[in-house]
Order: C-alpha cells, then structure tokens, then sequence
C-alpha cells in the first residue's frame, strides 16, 4: 500500500501527529512518502506527489480535494488527521469510489473533556481565584460557587462530541436537554436523562448551553441576541464549535450587561482582535480554540487512522470512515 502524507515537513504540527515512532508504525506497515516541502502543498503539486500513491494523509488548512484531482493520482483512499472533512474534500469524489476516514471521533473525546473542564472552571471560578492569590487576595468567601452536579445543561447540536459529553455527563445526575435539527433516538434520550427541545426552551431552562453545532451556511448565525435574552441571571454559555455560529456582535452587547457568563473557545476571527471587549470582560473566559486535540492525543489520532489504512488494504471494515451524507453536515472552514 504507498501512501503519501501531504503535511508540511518541519513543523510542529508535522512533529505532533508524526512522532518518530509512529513513523517508524507507519513503515512497517506501508510504503510511505512524505511530502518534502516545508509550507502547505497546493493542488498541482497534490497530484505530483501523490500521482502513484493509493492513500493521502493531509492535514489542517490541506487545499480541498476534488474529483478532478482524484482521477489523476490513484488514491482510493483519503485520511485526514484533523477532524471535520467539511473543507477537506468534494462530496463528489464518493462518486468515484473514493472513500474518507477522519479522526473526528476520536478529536470528541477532547472536545468533550475540555468541555468539562470549561464548565467546572466557570462553575467553581477557578481563574478568578488563581487570580486573586497573585495579587495577595485570599478570597474565599464571597462570590459564591457553584457545582456540576443535579445542574440543567443544554446541548447544542448533535454529533460525535455532544454525544460524548453527555455520556461524560452521567455520573453528575445532571438533566439535559438537547437540541438538534435532526431525530435523536429515543433509546439515547432515555438512557442519559435527557430531552430533545427547542432552542427557545434550550435557552430559557437551562443553567449551562454547550455549543456543538458543525459550521455550515445551515448554522451560520444560529445563535443570537433573542436566545442570549432568555437566559437566567447568572447562566453560562459555552462555545467549542466555531464563532460563526453565533451573531457575535449580539452576543457581545448581552455580555456586556454582565447578567450571564461565556466561556470561549472559538471567535469569528482568529487570532481574537487585541482590541475585542471579549478579552477584558470579567465574566468571559476567552480560550484560544484548545479545547482539542490535546497535544498527547495526536500521535494516538495517527495510529488509529493507520491501523484504519491495514484495515483498507485488507477490505475490513473500517472504524473511522466518514460516508458522503455526514461529510456534507461536517463544519465547513476553520
């Protein structure tokens, strides 16, 4: 099986996802080729290096894959390191028998555990504590904390991540209610105490809103100024998905009357502009997009995408492939 990996040599993220054993993993199991350029490759220079190759590992910010591209090379198979395949590929090359595997499932363990741990942060007020003791405060009475447990969380969205945090939900006996423009399976709503709703009763019960919806034209701006309204004083609104989701600008003016709190992790622009009034209200906790992947689970994204490869090579079935109709609901950009 030859395979050529696209990445740009020399970088860390190069160095994070192909440590030397996995490369070493890797050879002993494909002829591999790894591309020598140091910046990201472009189309024409996709279907050089990849001319004979019958798998292509690509990276983040990869130029999207066509069909046209595809049918000069004999790749059959494209794996991407990253999570959303949205920006990564033409739906239309499933039409030429090409399939896609992703570590999007395994980037929701991450997603969810920094999910977590942005609710509890938020909840117990941990940075504004660390705070107060470098500046030689020692406050421990006032502002009053609050804990995960028995607590009404809303999950927007329902993919891959919003499934593992409310599975990584359970044992606070928290009530959950989700929303989706899609059918959830009664079985799951059972089984994790959990409702599908409208987003106008999302917003107005909830204490605590995960965002999770992909990024696509469908969501683009789903969030605004009439679901901040509806919040509880005090409630906390968490987005790990990507800032075009919400109407920024209508999220910032209901911040500012400092009625509710924000965790976030994604921005419309990013880096966050020096001058955002994000970066100085005291009730956010601005985070530049780490929620996932953790360094550590790289290399582990890698070596599950290659064991997906022998599974290609040897017409199993593979465990992390993404099929034509999910690909098309994946975030687009970022």
């Amino acid at each position: 099986m030859n395979v050529f990996v696209s990445i740009p040599q020399n970088t860390e993220v190069n160095r994070s996802f192909f440590p030397e054993w996995i490369r070493d993993y890797l050879a002993e199991r494909c002829d591999v080729k790894y591309s020598p350029l140091d910046r990201q490759i472009v189309p024409e220079e996709m279907v050089q290096y990849a001319a004979d190759a019958d798998v292509i590992i690509t990276g983040w910010g990869h130029p999207t894959i066509t069909k046209e591209m595809i049918a000069k090379t004999n790749v059959h198979l494209v794996v991407h390191t990253g999570g959303s395949v949205g920006s990564l590929i033409d739906p239309d090359i499933y039409d030429i028998g090409v399939r896609v595997i992703s570590g999007n499932d395994l980037y929701a363990d991450s997603v969810a555990e920094g999910t977590l741990a942005f609710m509890m942060a938020m909840l117990r007020q941990i940075p504004d504590y660390v705070d107060n003791i470098r500046n030689g405060g020692w406050n421990f009475q006032e502002n009053c904390t609050e804990g995960l447990y028995n607590q009404r969380i809303g999950i927007i969205g329902f993919g891959a991540i919003s499934k593992r945090v409310v599975q990584l939900l359970r044992p606070f006996n928290v009530n959950i209610k989700i929303y989706s423009g899609y059918p959830i399976d009664e079985q799951f709503l059972h089984d994790n105490n959990a409702k599908q709703v409208t987003l106008d009763e999302l917003f107005s019960t909830c204490r605590i809103v995960s965002l999770h919806s992909s990024m696509n034209e469908k969501n683009r701006g789903l969030i605004g100024k009439e679901h901040f309204e509806r919040m509880e004083n005090g409630a906390i609104f968490i987005n790990t998905a990507r800032g075009a989701v919400v109407r920024e600008e209508e999220m910032i003016e209901e911040l500012k009357k400092q009625r509710i709190r924000a965790v976030l992790d994604v921005f419309c622009q990013e880096p966050l502009p020096v001058n955002s009034p994000l970066r100085r209200l005291p009730n956010v906790y601005c985070i530049p997009h780490k929620a996932g992947p953790t360094y550590d689970r790289r290399a582990f994204v890698t070596k599950c995408l290659i064991d997906d490869i022998v599974r290609f090579e040897n017409k199993d079935d593979l465990s992390l492939e993404i099929k034509k109709e999910y690909s098309k609901r994946m975030t687009v950009g970022g």
